[in-house]
């Protein structure tokens, strides 16, 4: 199972909080999975984008909510789940029926958290699991990363770094420093998000021999 793209929180009828993940790395992801014998199973959320290879099953959602709910009924029948999607950590606590109206000179709107996946799914992983996830960090980012890496419960942790030029959303390259949970950490060089995806497959493939 993998996921991939953003989420979107409405806030009316016409309105949402997201983000600029594109679904690049973990469309790359879903096709290099089925490039090396997997059967896969893609959460994606709302991109334009979809893989080249259509051996590999769909499932779209939209908001956080949705996605949590996909990736925990799908995380139970699968060997390995790689969560690479850009998911909202909050969502407005109130989704207005009509449009809002512009009727101030500021807007206040009270947001709440949303279901961390990637930790729901590191209390449900069983020891035959691998469960990998991304960390898009600003700061710390090797600190930070592996903070996530065990407090979520993950087998790896693969880092982007917005400090990284041609990294991040919307490129169609990236330089990604994996670290797993006996404390490698492997950087790799800037490259097309195809190429990282099989640098993040060969990594599974090594730890479940």
């Amino acid at each position: 199972m993998i996921n991939a793209g953003p989420t979107r929180e409405p806030l009316d009828p016409v309105r949402f909080i997201s983000n600029y993940s594109s679904g690049k790395m973990g469309i790359a992801l879903a096709d290099a999975a089925a490039e090396y014998g997997a059967k896969v199973n893609l959460v994606l959320g709302p991109v334009n984008i979809l893989p080249k290879n259509d051996s590999i099953k769909i499932t779209r959602v939209t908001t956080a909510q949705s996605m949590a709910k996909e990736c925990i009924q799908q995380f139970k029948n699968s060997d390995i789940a790689i969560l690479s999607a850009a998911v909202a950590d909050y969502s407005p606590v109130r989704i207005e029926k009509g449009k809002i109206k512009k009727t101030g000179k500021t807007l206040s709107i009270l947001l709440k958290q949303t279901i961390d996946i990637a930790e729901e799914l590191g209390k449900l992983k069983r020891r035959t699991q691998l469960l990998a996830g991304f960390a898009l960090e600003t700061g710390n980012e090797i600190k930070n990363a592996t903070n996530k890496l065990k407090r979520k419960n993950l087998d790896f942790i693969v880092l982007n770094s917005l400090k990284e030029t041609g990294a991040g959303f919307e490129h169609d390259t990236n330089r990604i420093t994996i670290i797993d949970k006996y404390n490698n950490i492997d950087k790799f060089e800037l490259k097309t998000k195809e190429e990282a995806a099989r640098d993040i497959l060969d990594k599974i493939v090594s730890m479940i021999k």
